[in-house]
């Protein structure tokens, strides 16, 4: 319990003291028989210990435009109580109001919890090697290639590559996942993982403000910016039912009497009931802290949402639509095998060690495959221009001088340079170039090589499917999704291999980037509900923006794709979709439970009070104790644990 919530609890307990010996004192007649003043006295100062903060916001408001609040309307009914003689009803209605917004103080603070957590990620202080000595530094002033000490149990600062040591690294306010993973030299890092048994050595390969632990922050502390329809809704009900209800208690108190030449005190006190029973605290508090629950259990589990839209997006979505590479497979591509042409003259191990001049200068993890294949590095100080081509491939030209081809064809002349033009890509790259080559029907991705317009050889490149996409197919079909689509780039053959081992139900292969976009929109039109997709690289970011929810892989996603994305898995467990899409549909569920039952209580006991059926005690438990209740059925979304 927070300091102000002690104050509050305090508070609440010397009021009611109060309030318990004014009754008694009541009860004896010993306050019948004292002055009218006294006794207004006596319970006007519980009243004001209790309550003297609603009427500072509510005048506060009013001097800001604000007028229609429920602190207004709270103050305005006990004051209209306290005018028709109601002293002891009044005091009670603020006191039971007040434990109410202790309850809803206290629930909000659990809720917050799990994703408060999260902002403490980022440690205030990291410790820098400079010349021998170790420099305490603000993570902001660090920059790139600064070498970080990690002692055991402290927090990384940035995000880098372990250059000394070994050590177990806790990850789990990042990713959800208790077990802790090994990180040795040359193994990647990122903030706000803390450090286990062994002391690190870390250069630093990101500022703090790209940092992972300081994007999530970011998405955090921007998450509630982005309103669901449902809080959007309440927010515009609640701006035209208060103004509404406080002109109809007005007219309640005042036309009957003047109409039916009754007495004013009765129909003020329905007027009261009915001011007290129209705070709309009940659906204004309970449905955002619903929402907020969710995004706070996705959380825990390693999903970060960005709003609640998205989570109220995710929980309408039946089909979904998924990248293959580095999404449904592991991204980790090695060369499978290496045929040169016959009659090309060339081996393949030379073939595999002309096409990485070209790969050696992408950063396609296809390139970095061919690379990791080569005994040795290339010699790439022939290499005059590489060029990538989205899609395609990799062009470069070379200048040979004096020995011979690299094809191993005839020897040019000594002391004559001129410059070759290498391809390494798809077919279409070489359709493209006009090159005369032999389709290959290997399973996998098919790098062509071509020379000079001549074809080569090929060099077949696989990629192996994640451990858990096939479980999380099949969860996320029992799940509700009735359709999982593939897209990818790689050719036909690899795309249906990879589609049929999945039971994914359609896949469209040999996209470039745009058409990705173009085929999702084609899915989207012809989608019943909400359209899902799920992507990792710099590529995917334009689907990921153009899709109803975009889900990104946080852990080896690219900055550009996490930050397009609406939902980012910390973990690139692909599990986690169909996990936060029921913690989704349960969020909506309980936020519209809460909406019918505050506005269904509140119209019957509004109805009661207008016919002066209704007590004081039913306008408190209509506005307080819905309230409570309500926010008490959002705080189970924080223990809620999807199958």
């Amino acid at each position: 319990m927070t300091a102000k919530q002690k104050k509050m609890l305090g508070r609440i307990a010397l009021s009611a003291l109060c309030y318990i010996l004014l009754l008694a004192l009541g009860t004896g007649g010993i306050l019948a028989k004292a002055p009218a003043p006294l006794v207004f006295t006596g319970f006007l100062i519980p009243y004001l210990i209790i309550g003297y903060d609603v009427i500072l916001k509510a005048f506060r408001n009013i001097k800001n435009g604000q007028v229609f609040d429920e602190n207004f309307l709270m103050m305005i009914a006990t004051f209209a109580a306290f005018a028709i003689g109601e002293y002891s009803e009044s005091v009670a209605v603020m006191l039971f109001y007040q434990v109410g917004e202790l309850f809803q103080s206290y629930a909000v603070g659990k809720s917050r919890q799990s994703i408060a957590e999260m902002m403490s990620l980022a440690p205030d202080t990291a410790f820098v090697e400079q010349e021998g000595r170790v420099i305490e530094s603000d993570p902001e002033d660090i920059n790139i290639g600064d070498i970080l000490l990690v002692r055991p149990g402290e927090k990384i600062p940035l995000d880098g590559v372990v250059t000394d040591g070994s050590s177990f690294i806790d990850t789990s306010a990042l990713t959800g996942e208790s077990v802790p993973r090994r990180a040795g030299v040359g193994d990647t890092v990122i903030s706000g993982c803390i450090n286990g048994d062994g002391t690190l050595r870390v250069r630093a390969t990101k500022t703090y403000e790209n940092s992972t632990a300081a994007k999530i922050l970011e998405l955090v502390e921007t998450a509630s910016e982005k309103k669901a329809r449902l809080e959007n809704f309440i927010t515009r009900f609640a701006r035209i039912y208060t103004p509404i209800v406080t002109i109809s208690a007005a007219i309640l108190a005042i036309l009957p009497p003047l109409l039916l030449g009754q007495p004013f005190g009765g129909w003020i006190k329905r007027a009261c009931i009915f001011l007290i029973v129209s705070c709309p605290c009940a659906l204004v508090i309970s449905v955002p802290l619903g929402f907020f629950g969710g995004i706070g259990a996705a959380s825990k589990r390693g999903v970060l949402v960005k709003g609640s839209s998205f989570l109220e997006t995710l929980a309408d979505m039946t089909t979904i639509v998924m990248d293959k590479t580095g999404t449904l497979t592991k991204g980790e591509f090695a060369v499978q095998k290496v045929v040169s042409k016959d009659g090309a003259k060339i081996s393949a191990k030379e073939l595999l060690s002309l096409a990485a001049k070209a790969e050696h200068f992408s950063t396609h993890p296809i390139a970095k495959s061919v690379l990791a294949a080569c005994e040795y590095a290339p010699d790439v100080s022939d290499v005059i221009e590489a060029k990538a081509i989205p899609g395609k491939g990799v062009s470069a030209r070379l200048a040979l001088s004096g020995t011979g081809s690299p094809a191993g064809g005839a020897a040019s002349q000594p002391n004559e340079t001129k410059q070759s033009l290498l391809l390494v890509g798809n077919d279409a790259l070489l359709r493209e170039s006009g090159v005369d080559f032999c389709p290959s029907d290997d399973a996998g991705t098919v790098l062509y090589v071509a020379l000079n317009g001549t074809f080569l050889g090929t060099i077949v490149i696989d990629d192996a499917i994640k451990d858990t996409s096939p479980a999380a197919i099949a969860a996320m079909k029992k799940a509700g999704i009735t359709e999982c689509i593939m897209l990818t780039g790689d050719n036909e053959v690899t795309a249906k291999n990879v589609a049929a081992s999945l039971k994914i139900d359609r896949c469209f292969a040999q996209l470039l980037p745009q058409d990705k976009v173009s085929c999702l929109e084609s899915i989207m039109k012809g989608a019943a509900h909400r359209v899902g997709f799920v992507g990792d690289g710099i590529n995917d970011a334009p689907v990921l923006m153009r899709a109803d929810v975009g889900i990104a892989m946080g852990s080896l996603g690219s900055d550009a794709a996490i930050e397009a994305a609406d939902i980012v898995i910390m973990d690139d467990n692909l599990m986690k979709i169909p996990a936060v899409r029921a913690i989704a549909q349960k969020t909506v569920r309980i936020v519209r439970e809460n909406i019918v039952f505050a506005i269904g209580v509140k119209l019957l006991v509004l109805l009661l009070g207008a016919a002066g059926l209704a007590a004081m005690w039913a306008a408190v438990f209509a506005d307080v104790g819905v309230a409570v209740l309500a926010i008490l059925n959002s705080m189970r979304l924080l223990k809620y644990k999807p199958a």
